[in-house]
């Protein structure tokens, strides 16, 4: 647009005790270059990558998860339904391994094994103790190289706190149990679960005493986060073309609405402490478990959309937790229901229970693809991988992973298919491909063995 001025991307709204990060918009950017070279035939970019990894417990329901063709002429079995708008931006990886998750003489602990080792393919030491060892998970290792040209290097995100000490699964430390993410091999990087505390990490202040009094002045007047940087928002809007400032009001939009919901699941998770105190969920917490995943996927998306972080973590609950989900029909717990024995009736509360955790990450990735990037969405430039380290909950495999991933990744990556690959082909192979396109390559991470070939033959195993 003629009226639209360029603008620094570290442009930010102030008010007081805030500082409200900005989406990309076309005035951010240079008129002519790239914000990174173009890898592998990739379109090339002016917005960087994002990566994302979120994970599953207990494994999953498998013959409700795996087409039964290969290739782009595939169906969606139930519970992939949920992924069906976004079927064009899917892969879905079958035959994928994680070989430190198996007991390689350990004896049991597969639960502690397979959330420890699913990003790190490093095989954890069986303790209680505090000598907790495992390795670096393929996430850290991408926010050592893109971490510092963000204001967060990483986001670690979860449902379920977790102790991080103590014995959890059979002599190994509950820190494996509740972390997927290692920044080295004793630092598992511990996951917020407060949306209120993540959205106040996005949007701080310089000043801890200006951010109190922000706070203070809000929670009094029920004031928006946006009601302090209104007047910096409209000198900005001045320098926007028509594009720019629709897509400004949608972000401040969404951000209101985000921050609504906080407020009102606060409200909700008090009252709920004052009737139950014994087993209300602590402050801040959304007593709803599904608006618990939701609130925390929308924030996950403004981190990306904003370019706060590029890179992050979800848990959606510890490994071997034993959630019940009554609002699904399922009033039994997760953990119990997983070793089913074969049995019919619990196979299908266990699919019901892999349906709604997919339907929470299907909503995420609608939010990603809602947002514009240039010609294409914000999705187009993430990938991010869904998936489990355990195959089927009752057999406690580790190999034919659940894994999907979603995201063009810039365009490098060929979408809208199911690829098999051969047996024991490591899940680590397919992190090393990612951080090549997040230019953080490394040689090896874990047990890989190579690159995971990129997927140019889909209709037979490769």
């Amino acid at each position: 647009m003629s009226d639209a001025k360029q603008i620094s991307r570290r442009t930010v709204l102030r008010g007081l005790g805030t500082a409200l990060a900005l989406p990309f918009l076309d005035a951010m950017l240079p008129a002519r270059g790239v914000a990174r070279g173009a890898f592998a035939g990739e379109v090339a970019t002016r917005y960087p990558l994002r990566v994302a990894f979120a994970y599953v417990p207990n494994g999953i329901h498998m013959e409700d998860w795996t087409p039964e063709r290969l290739g782009a002429d595939f169906e969606l079995p139930p519970t992939l339904a949920p992924l069906e708008p976004y079927r064009k931006e899917l892969l879905v990886l079958s035959g994928l391994t994680q070989d430190k998750a198996r007991p390689n003489g350990d004896g049991p602990g597969d639960h502690a094994r397979a959330a420890s080792a699913f990003l790190t393919g490093v095989q954890p030491l069986k303790t209680a103790g505090a000598n907790i060892r495992s390795g670096v998970s393929v996430d850290q290792v991408a926010a050592a190289r893109v971490g510092p040209l963000t204001r967060l290097p990483s986001l670690e995100l979860g449902c379920d706190r977790g102790p991080q000490a103590g014995n959890c699964d059979s002599g190994y430390s509950c820190a494996y149990s509740a972390n997927i993410s290692w920044k080295g091999p004793s630092t598992p990087m511990a996951k917020e679960i407060d949306p209120r505390l993540v959205f106040e990490r996005l949007f701080p202040s310089a000043s801890p005493t200006e951010a109190a009094e922000s706070r203070g002045v809000r929670d009094r007047h029920r004031k928006s986060i946006l009601d302090f940087v209104l007047e910096d928002a409209r000198r900005l809007e001045g320098k926007l073309g028509a594009a720019d400032r629709r897509k400004l009001g949608e972000y401040l939009a969404a951000v209101r609405e985000v921050e609504g919901r906080i407020e009102r699941s606060e409200a909700d998770s008090r009252e709920g402490q004052a009737r139950l105190p014994a087993i209300a969920p602590p402050e801040g917490i959304p007593r709803d478990y599904g608006e618990h995943q939701r609130l925390l996927y929308d924030i996950l998306a403004f981190a990306f959309q904003a370019d706060l972080s590029r890179v992050a973590t979800f848990m959606v609950a510890n490994e071997g937790s034993n959630k019940s989900y009554a609002p699904v029909g399922v009033p039994e717990g997760h953990h119990d229901l997983s070793h089913h024995g074969g049995n019919k009736e619990k196979q299908a509360k266990i699919a019901k229970i892999n349906r709604f955790h997919m339907e929470g990450f299907a909503y995420f990735i609608a939010k990603l693809k809602g947002v514009r990037e240039g010609d294409g969405t914000l999705l187009d430039h993430c990938m991010i991988v869904y998936g489990s380290g355990i195959g089927d909950g009752n057999r406690h495999n580790h190999d034919e992973l659940p894994v999907v991933l979603l995201g063009r990744g810039g365009g490098s990556i060929e979408t809208g298919r199911h690829v098999r690959y051969k047996r024991n082909t490591p899940l680590n192979n397919l992190y090393l491909c990612l951080l090549d396109r997040m230019d953080a390559s490394v040689d090896a991470l874990g047990d890989s063995t190579g690159r995971l070939p990129w997927l140019a033959e889909e209709t037979r195993a490769l």
